[in-house]
């Protein structure tokens, strides 16, 4: 976990590692050791890039320390929280105070805690996840915003190229994976339902997939595949928050 008493770039408020500070160790059996602290920190923050769930890291009460791609995509002007000046917070005064309540909770004696937050469509889920001190400081704490597709794109495109679907079928892959029943998606493609059907049945004899529920689990579950360029179209980040180059 990470001491913001060390020199890591995933914290804005750091100070000089103490001298004679070991690289970092690995933390499980088989791991090797890691590079200077600078370098697994650019690359911890990298790779939390390539999730896709939104991840929000904060010390110090409500200070963001680090904020990953998808969080900043999924902060919008539609979602119940925001930071604002550095700080995660609520639109309303009562998702304020259920954060703030849960955030203590973590970083005071690591409770975790999932809040609904928001309202009618604005409603979503976010997880708050107490982190282990480093040494004597404080706890940081993981706020994990939730997904708002259960299959990731680029996942599912990969995955219907791996197992050898057709344009056709990957179209009514994507569309299954959104929740769209067989007759919606006929719609939605312009096509007969049975033809839709038929790619279904095709698209299971292919993935090995018993159902479309199988199938749809078969899919949530593959690991995500980010888009290279999804960076272009960020928002620019809070000032002094750290983002890996």
């Amino acid at each position: 976990m990470f001491n913001t008493a060390t020199a890591s770039p995933l914290s804005f408020r750091v100070a000089p590692a103490p001298i004679g500070r070991p690289a970092m160790a690995p933390r499980h059996p088989g791991a090797t050791a890691s590079p200077a602290a600078p370098a697994i920190g650019h690359w911890l923050a990298a790779a939390l890039d390539e999730l896709d769930y939104g991840i929000v890291l904060l010390l110090d009460d409500m200070h963001v320390s680090h904020i990953n791609d998808a969080a900043a995509a999924e902060l919008d002007d539609e979602h119940p929280l925001s930071i604002v000046d550095g700080r995660l917070g609520g639109r309303s005064a009562r998702d304020t105070a259920l954060l703030n309540e849960a955030v203590t909770a973590a970083a005071a004696r690591g409770i975790r805690r999932l809040l609904t937050l928001g309202e009618d469509s604005r409603r979503n889920s976010v997880s708050v996840v107490p982190l282990d001190a480093a040494d004597a400081g404080p706890r940081a704490v993981l706020v994990v915003l939730e997904k708002r597709a259960v299959c990731e794109s680029l996942s599912v495109h990969g995955f219907a190229r791996s197992c050898g679907l057709t344009g056709a079928e990957t179209r009514v892959l994507v569309a299954l994976c959104s929740g769209s029943p067989p007759s919606q998606t006929a719609e939605e493609l312009g096509v007969a339902v049975s033809t839709v059907r038929s790619q279904i049945g095709s698209i299971r004899q292919k993935t090995g997939a018993a159902s479309i529920r199988a199938l749809v689990r078969q899919v949530a579950v593959l690991p995500p595949v980010m888009g290279v360029l999804r960076k272009m179209g960020r928002p620019e980040p809070t000032a002094g928050l750290f983002r890996p180059a």
